[in-house]
């Protein structure tokens, strides 16, 4: 509402600033679309590769899971229920798009064509795993929260300085929206128009400490005014919504930055460390369990024919033999330690050339 008061002629008060933020869904969670916005691109053939690649990362998901409770990989973050925003954002993706990830964005990495091996050999310690391949075009993981904001501002500031029309999409946690480096960096991309469209994973936790802990705004996205930004929120845990609003904001990101909240539930532990029945009821659980991304995706895809229990099991028959694989490889793998020295930097600084050279001449990392 437009608040004006005038004393003697002189404007006192009124209002500076008025915003709105939508929320956006196409997909409820019986499987029923509004096809009046239904992306005209998303043929069926695309949302079954959807449907498959949510199910790969949560059946490597649960791979990994399992290796840390055997020993055989190290502390592990879960992305169970948080697959359609991984695989929304991903398929809306172009080809030379770069995404900046936190630690939860698995599927994307697969959507990106992230060989198995080096997601298990990540997550079993090796900073090998995490030498992303170009053609992938995505950052390595990380952990520190919120710290992976700048680095992506910088990176959509060299696609604009370049003029490579290409976008960068960047990933980070509800809590991570508390953190300094996010609010910096949205403030620089909107000051310098980079093409960058952030990602805000809302899944309810930091840790233990809820949403309703985190921030006292009524919306995560409605922080984007602060820097001058536009701002929506989508259902997290509908597929399409969320591509649908990737792909706008991709398609948007040559005259500027943007943020999409998406409203999705950490159905797992925040990490294989955690004991989430410490700090929330089963019943909260189970409540958003009914919103399951992937459930309400084979719904859909039942109901025209696609999709049924035979096609399922082949499909994960399939994909499980894909990630035994890459867990059989990352097992075999053997470190070299030149790397502590050769992946830190672009090229080798004198001082650690030294120290590389010297550690070889004293058989620094010889025997078993």
């Amino acid at each position: 509402m437009l608040i004006t008061q005038y004393t003697k002629g002189i404007l006192l008060i009124r209002d500076a600033f008025e915003g709105k933020i939508q929320y956006f869904q196409v997909m409820d969670e019986s499987g029923s679309i509004d096809q009046s916005l239904m992306p005209p691109e998303l043929t069926d053939a695309k949302l079954l590769d959807m449907l498959k690649l949510m199910l790969l990362t949560r059946n490597a998901d649960a791979k990994a899971i399992s290796l840390q409770r055997q020993g055989r990989a190290a502390t592990y973050a879960p992305t169970l229920g948080e697959e359609a925003v991984n695989i929304g954002t991903a398929t809306a993706m172009r080809k030379n798009d770069i995404f900046v990830p936190a630690f939860r964005q698995h599927g994307v990495y697969f959507a990106r064509g992230l060989p198995m091996r080096l997601f298990y050999l990540y997550w079993m310690g090796f900073e090998e795993g995490n030498m992303i391949p170009p053609e992938v075009h995505g950052f390595p993981m990380a952990v520190p929260v919120s710290t992976q904001m700048p680095h992506s501002v910088g990176l959509a500031f060299a696609q604009k300085y370049k003029k490579t029309g290409n976008a960068v999409i960047a990933y980070i946690g509800d809590g991570g929206t508390s953190q300094g480096d996010f609010y910096e960096a949205i403030n620089f991309a909107g000051v310098w128009h980079v093409p960058l469209v952030v990602v805000i994973q809302n899944n309810q936790w930091a840790i233990s400490v809820p949403r309703s802990k985190q921030s006292a705004a009524t919306t995560l996205a409605q922080k984007a005014f602060a820097a001058g930004i536009p701002g929506v929120q989508v259902d997290g845990n509908d597929a399409i919504a969320v591509y649908k609003a990737t792909a706008q904001a991709l398609k948007d990101a040559a005259n500027g930055p943007s943020v999409i909240e998406c409203v999705t539930y950490r159905a797992g532990m925040h990490t294989t460390s955690d004991d989430p029945t410490k700090y929330r009821s089963e019943a909260d659980v189970s409540e958003w369990l009914k919103k399951d991304p992937i459930l309400r995706l084979k719904l859909y895809l039942a109901k025209k024919g696609l999709w049924s229990e035979q096609i399922e099991a082949q499909v994960t028959d399939e994909q499980k033999k894909l990630i035994d694989s890459g867990v059989e490889e990352a097992e075999a793998f053997k470190p070299d330690p030149k790397s502590m020295f050769q992946n830190l930097y672009s090229f080798v600084p004198e001082t650690l050339d030294d120290e590389l050279k010297d550690s070889e001449a004293n058989n620094f990392w010889q025997g078993e």
